[in-house]
């Protein structure tokens, strides 16, 4: 077994590409299954050997992308601690936050393509889960809506500004009312550890959200 550091056989670049990737599907899957969107723009596809829901509407497609392609460089340099899909209700309040924490160590431990095979497994649990996330979590009120939001390490937040990956798509700091919920119910749905990256996904729920 061999040990690499981050900057080694582009490490980085691997993380973000898995962990984009996967953030793609896991995304169209939370907002088919929180019902964000009607379920007639979603069809049926197979990702990591299990049937998911993805969108096919362009404009809502190249959005989801946009976003991706601006935080895929952020993990690249392990600068991202939390990729966090918001639903908001029609006065823009948060009524659930999925929360993606990430981390990933500094050395890598590599022996063969397996460890790709395992971290894929371990991704597909996520997708099961978030396919069942409405069984523990209550129905929200009609209209609602979603962004992305990205929390970064501090180095990366005085750096973003300098940095505007596609054009016309900047970063902007979040506005309070998207960040903050009222005494919120902690849901944890998925935690994984591998060689290469841990995530952890909980929901943020509010209390009341009608």
């Amino acid at each position: 077994m061999t040990t690499l550091t981050r900057q080694d056989l582009n490490f980085g670049q691997v993380v973000a590409d898995i962990l984009c990737e996967f953030l793609e599907v896991a995304i169209h899957l939370i907002l088919y299954v929180r019902e964000v969107y009607p379920s007639g723009i979603f069809q049926k596809r197979k990702k990591y050997n299990v049937p998911v829901q993805m969108s096919c509407h362009p404009e809502l497609n190249q959005y989801i992308q946009d976003t991706l392609h601006c935080v895929k460089p952020l993990i690249e340099k392990n600068d991202a601690e939390k990729v966090v899909v918001v639903i908001m209700d029609k006065e823009h309040h948060p009524v659930e936050r999925f929360v993606f924490e990430i981390s990933q160590p500094p050395l890598l431990s590599i022996s063969s393509d397996m460890l790709l095979s395992h971290v894929e497994q371990l991704l597909r649990a996520f997708i099961l889960k978030i396919s069942v996330c409405d069984a523990v979590l209550n129905n929200n009120p009609p209209g609602c809506s979603f962004t992305v939001l990205v929390h970064t390490r501090d180095a990366a937040t005085r750096n973003m500004e300098k940095v505007q990956v596609i054009k016309d798509f900047p970063w902007i700091v979040a506005d309070e009312q998207e960040v903050q919920m009222k005494e919120p119910r902690l849901i944890p749905l998925k935690s994984m550890t591998s060689d290469i990256v841990k995530m952890q996904l909980y929901v943020e729920e509010r209390a009341q959200k009608t």
